[in-house]
């Protein structure tokens, strides 16, 4: 019997290593915006894309409960919205929803699912499918997936709006005072238009980040397979290792920096946990799926149900779903 992952250390009151990277980001972005744009322009773009990506890693570090124990402080110190695109909140909101593990790829009930129900793909036009399907290539994914993400993410914000959905609105009124700060800073104070911000690094920054999100969940019979585990990478710390994404859906309140170890020490029971979805790196992925689908756009247990959750079982969402507890993590590999 293995003892319980996540009784290796009590979690300090601050996150030293957390905080100085979020410093390191908005410093860099500063830094890049005001004084390296004027002598360098195309390659401040394309810095500033990779300062991006690593603050959506953050903004995800920061929604399950870290640098600190204070969610109010760990929204100040990465809800500045120099992404554009995604309200802090509302990307929290929807995220925690994802961690319900027994509705992951789900298309009703898991936020961050690129499957589609059966009659919902059946109803689409041509084009919409076309462009789906080209999506399930990584290749797709990384430079047609910003531009339909943001798009389908900002008209489903403008429906719950509308509905005046609970929250929706206060974080949005939020993200507009961030902007408030931000797209002035942008475009007065290093005289980048801000159609170009938009296009170069807010798109290529999600674009980073897609490399990831590309694999993260497949279906699976067993909510454990559906979570895969990239071993190595170059981006690990851009991605705050959330390639080792298995162990961060069993261990969801663990620090960034906590992951490659609680991986390391339990190896063959993270690979046999989740049926051996494993890659090497991502460029395997690459070359195997960068012109070809990885998954199919309708949900291979949602063929012919229009039932909501149809396919899966209801869950009690604990305190890995809110970000403030564990879930535990099997002692054993799940037996099939």
């Amino acid at each position: 019997m293995v003892s319980d992952t996540h009784k290796h250390a009590r979690r300090p009151a601050v996150e030293w290593p957390t905080v100085a990277l979020i410093a390191a980001c908005y410093g860099t972005w500063a830094l890049l915006v005001f004084l390296v744009y004027p002598l360098y322009p195309v390659s401040t773009l394309i810095a500033l894309g990779v300062v991006l990506a690593l603050q959506s890693s953050l903004m995800h570090e920061a929604s399950h409960g870290h640098p600190t124990r204070s969610g109010t402080l760990n929204e100040l110190l990465v809800g500045l919205p120099i992404g554009i695109i995604y309200p802090y909140r509302r990307f929290r909101a929807l995220h925690l929803r994802h961690h319900a593990d027994e509705r992951l790829t789900d298309p009703f009930d898991d936020p961050e699912s690129y499957y589609r129900a059966f009659w919902q793909h059946e109803q689409m036009p041509s084009i919409m499918k076309a462009v789906l399907k080209l999506n399930n290539t990584m290749l797709g994914r990384i430079v047609l997936g910003p531009l339909l993400g943001s798009w389908i993410f900002l008209t489903s914000e403008l429906r719950r709006l509308r509905q005046n959905e609970r929250g929706v609105r206060a974080a949005w009124l939020w993200h507009i005072a961030g902007l408030a700060v931000v797209v002035p800073l942008i475009i007065l104070g290093s005289q980048i238009p801000l159609w170009l911000y938009i296009l170069v690094p807010v798109w290529l920054g999600q674009s980073i980040i897609a490399i990831r999100t590309f694999a993260e969940h497949q279906w699976s019979e067993r909510p454990d397979g559906r979570t895969v585990i990239v071993e190595k990478s170059p981006l690990s710390l851009l991605f705050l290792n959330n390639n080792l994404h298995l162990v961060h859906h069993k261990a969801p309140t663990a620090a960034w920096y906590r992951l490659p170890r609680l991986f390391r020490e339990r190896r063959q029971e993270w690979l046999a946990m989740n049926g051996g979805y494993v890659y090497r790196s991502y460029l395997d992925l690459f070359l195997d799926f960068a012109l070809k689908a990885k998954e199919p756009v309708i949900h291979p247990f949602l063929r012919r149900t229009p039932e909501s959750g149809a396919a899966f079982r209801p869950r009690m969402r604990s305190r890995n779903v809110n970000g403030l507890g564990t879930a535990p993590i099997p002692a054993e590999p799940p037996k099939e």
